[in-house]
């Protein structure tokens, strides 16, 4: 049976692409058939690595990039908002069949959202699908990537706590763009781990090429 994860953030740009490159990226030179899937993906810019095409490149995996994503959009606009404006509506259905192809071509998929973690997907009068809908519907807990800079442990802590009053079940947290040498940093790696009960597993420095202290944490998912 094919295990997965799915990685949200606090917000949008806070590095959820870059990320899960690096995590797909380690899990393939451990070993591990990892594989990458991304419901819905909007801002394509023609001449431009999209999220999708971003991963595949560094993590070294093959196949067509757009293959691996259900709903791409060319308008950097959320999901619910593209799709609206691509006469197109998302449809959990698809998700849910794309991801399961996915699964039988890899043993470990990770799945990744779009923005924070009340991303809309599909806000209408007869249906409203938000981010939180699609990760239950796919049977998978989160990893949270967050920003490790001023304002992050508001943030982070409001992120967990919505998480698991949808009753979706929170993995650990990352913090990108980590700098050791800055003391407000360290606290702020500190009080979340204190306020949210949740493990920090690992942080990437800017820029980062590699990722560091997976490998037990994905043993035990």
């Amino acid at each position: 049976m094919t295990k997965g994860i799915f990685i949200t953030a606090t917000g949008t740009d806070v590095g959820k692409t870059y990320i899960s490159a690096l995590i797909v990226k380690k899990m393939r030179q451990l070993g591990y058939n990892c594989g990458y899937f991304k419901p819905a993906m909007s801002g394509i810019e023609k001449g431009k690595l999209c999220d999708v095409e971003y991963v595949f490149k560094t993590a070294g995996l093959s196949g067509n990039p757009m293959d691996f994503v259900s709903y791409p959009f060319e308008e950097a606009l959320s999901p619910h908002l593209a799709a609206k404006r691509s006469g197109k509506e998302i449809k959990i259905d698809k998700i849910i069949s794309d991801f399961k192809r996915v699964c039988s071509i890899y043993d470990y998929v990770l799945v990744e959202g779009a923005g924070g973690i009340v991303c809309p997907f599909n806000i209408s009068d007869k249906h409203t699908l938000l981010l939180p809908d699609v990760i239950k519907s796919l049977g998978l807990d989160i990893i949270v990537i967050a920003d490790a800079k001023l304002g992050t442990i508001n943030s982070t802590v409001l992120t967990v706590e919505y998480a698991r009053c949808c009753g979706i079940s929170v993995s650990g947290i990352i913090l990108n763009n980590y700098d050791e040498n800055d003391f407000m940093q360290v606290d702020n790696k500190f009080q979340i781990e204190k306020l949210t009960g949740e493990k920090i597993i690992t942080t990437v420095r800017n820029n980062d090429k590699d990722i560091c202290s997976l490998e037990t944490f994905f043993k035990e998912i």
